[in-house]
């Protein structure tokens, strides 16, 4: 009897272990987020796909914003690496309808990520806000869908856009590319957009950006070894370099100058006059 009930013992243990391993074979398949240290702003579903936006922002802000975007079919739970994507921002005021500066949209090295750009140049209020549009076109079909967004100053309150009309009668827009501020010479840029009309804002080449960096709180010194941005062409961004010699609010004092080197706006910061018209802010 002892040694039935060892066999039988045995025999079940057997039947266990294999009915686990069985059941182990097949790997659990987790798909990774390769967005997963940003921030996810808003979801977007229709059309049975979830469009997820991303940006390393937490929210939509005024100025230069850079966002990823991600489509899932929800009818095979997987990410869609073969869209052809377009996005159009639309701030519905009052008595008008407008967009803002945007890149197009492009592919990432991970295939089923997408980027591109906006450049909030208004905060939205209770009676005027911004809607983001997207079309997005899979396997010869297109898509469409919108969804109102809250787009707010940033958390300082300092200008990081400047929108204007520049001496020779025509709209900018400036914008100060995101950075972290040091107290070195730092790589510094901006990009320089003409309001053609209300829906297209090219960016504009070949003009400078002077910078004058300065310190109201400490007799509004400035510093030395400050570079004025200049186009490059191959990213059509303006480049230069902004000194920072000690930590605390900075005025970046700016003046737009065109291919002639006629200034299109903004003012020399002299003993008479202590800022310009024309500028960003930061402090650190």
């Amino acid at each position: 009897m002892k040694t039935i009930k060892f066999l039988f013992v045995t025999l079940a243990v057997a039947i266990l272990f294999n009915s686990c391993s069985d059941d182990n074979d097949d790997p659990v398949i987790v798909q990774e987020n390769p967005l997963s240290e940003m921030n996810r702003l808003t979801t977007l579903s229709a059309n049975n796909h979830t469009i997820e936006l991303y940006s390393e922002n937490t929210d939509f802000t005024v100025g230069y914003n850079m966002f990823y975007y991600r489509i899932k079919d929800e009818s095979t739970d997987t990410y869609i690496s073969n869209a052809q994507i377009t996005v159009n921002p639309l701030m519905h005021m009052t008595s008008m309808t407008h967009s803002c500066p945007k890149s197009a949209i492009s592919k990432m090295e991970d295939d089923t990520v997408y980027t591109g750009y906006a450049v909030f140049q208004m905060p939205g209020n209770a009676d005027e806000y911004w809607e983001l549009n997207m079309e997005y076109t899979l396997d010869g079909e297109t898509y469409a869908i919108s969804e109102r967004i809250e787009v707010g100053m940033p958390e300082d309150g300092f200008k990081r856009v400047q929108s204007f009309i520049g001496a020779d009668d025509k709209r900018y827009i400036v914008a100060m590319m995101p950075f972290e501020p040091e107290v070195k010479v730092n790589a510094f840029s901006a990009m320089v957009f003409q309001m053609e009309n209300m829906m297209n804002f090219p960016i504009v080449e070949g003009y400078t950006l002077g910078i004058d960096p300065r310190m109201p709180s400490m007799g509004n010194h400035s510093s030395p070894n400050n570079e004025n941005l200049t186009f490059d062409s191959s990213t059509g961004k303006y480049n230069g370099k902004l000194s920072l010699t000690m930590t605390g609010y900075w005025k970046i004092n700016l003046q737009l100058f065109n291919k002639q080197g006629d200034v299109l706006k903004g003012e020399p910061v002299t003993d008479e006059n202590e800022a310009s018209s024309l500028y960003f802010e930061l402090e650190f």
